[in-house]
């Protein structure tokens, strides 16, 4: 009996702490989603992504904690715990629909993108994914041929680990070429530079670039208005070599940049922003 009481006032205790612990995360959490929603409310003339709150689901071991905005109560509520769908990293930072909250796209990190301003940051570019997917990402993806190969082949994954030439030498010098004439400003000479990669590589490869400059480059375009706004260095990763997939967040913020200073009507007509930056 005395080993029994034993028992049931340790499992009493464990479950105390839990408890403590789940309402210690919930408070956390709270506190950074309503300082979410004021930086986001501060900075939202940057871009019409900014206008609305989505879902978020924080990764905590293995498990869920998904909270989505109230418009009636202007905050964030906590809608429900529920296991990860697939193993996920709680370093995780990444948008896509959620299977276990109804295919709504939503931002998913771990609690600790909350440990810096810039991590506030990186969740609004997760939220300009969201608004892309809810506008005219799929009708964007539907007619491009890499995407329909992809399907027909079940490559759910080719947007992440399509071989693209990243390390090929003319492929480099024309690109290094047409990010330094966007930074100065050259924009006649940027798109000469943008033929040439036209010329140079494949129509899949291509594709490839331009639909990755359009979605990441877009992302990473308003991320560094908002960190600019609150005096936070910008996000320059994707810059230097040896390339990779992130080229194109950086080469593609500084083409949206020079495209929607040209006209800024491109802010809501995204459609338009990706065919001119395939032009």
């Amino acid at each position: 009996m005395k080993i029994n009481f034993v028992i049931l006032l340790l499992i009493t205790k464990l479950c105390f702490t839990q408890s403590l612990s789940d309402q210690q995360f919930g408070n956390e959490i709270d506190t950074s989603l309503s300082k979410l929603i004021k930086m986001q409310t501060e900075v939202s003339f940057i871009h019409p992504a900014l206008l609305n709150f989505y879902p978020i689901a924080f990764v905590q071991e293995d498990s869920l904690y998904i909270y989505d905005y109230s418009k009636d109560e202007h905050m964030y509520k906590f809608i429900k715990q529920t296991p990860t769908p697939f193993p996920i990293s709680e370093d995780i930072q990444a948008s896509f629909p959620l299977s276990v909250y109804d295919n709504i796209p939503t931002c998913v990190a771990g609690k600790k993108i909350f440990n810096s301003l810039k991590g506030y940051t990186i969740i609004m570019h997760e939220f300009v994914h969201c608004w892309q997917a809810g506008t005219v990402e799929m009708e964007i993806k539907s007619e491009l041929k890499i995407a329909q190969d992809a399907m027909a082949k079940q490559d759910y994954m080719w947007e992440l680990n399509h071989l693209f030439p990243y390390s090929d030498t003319l492929f480099v010098i024309h690109y290094k070429n047409f990010m330094d004439a966007l930074q100065n400003k050259e924009i006649d000479k940027a798109k000469s530079y943008r033929t040439k990669l036209k010329d140079y590589l494949s129509d899949i490869d291509f594709e490839y670039m331009v639909w990755q400059e359009w979605k990441e480059g877009t992302a990473r375009y308003v991320e560094n208005k908002i960190q600019a706004h609150f005096l936070i260095d910008v996000n320059t990763n994707g810059k230097s070599e040896p390339f990779n997939r992130v080229l194109f967040y950086y080469g593609g913020a500084l083409w949206a940049n020079a495209l929607i200073d040209a006209d800024e009507k491109l802010l809501i007509e995204p459609m338009q922003l990706f065919n001119l930056m395939g032009d």
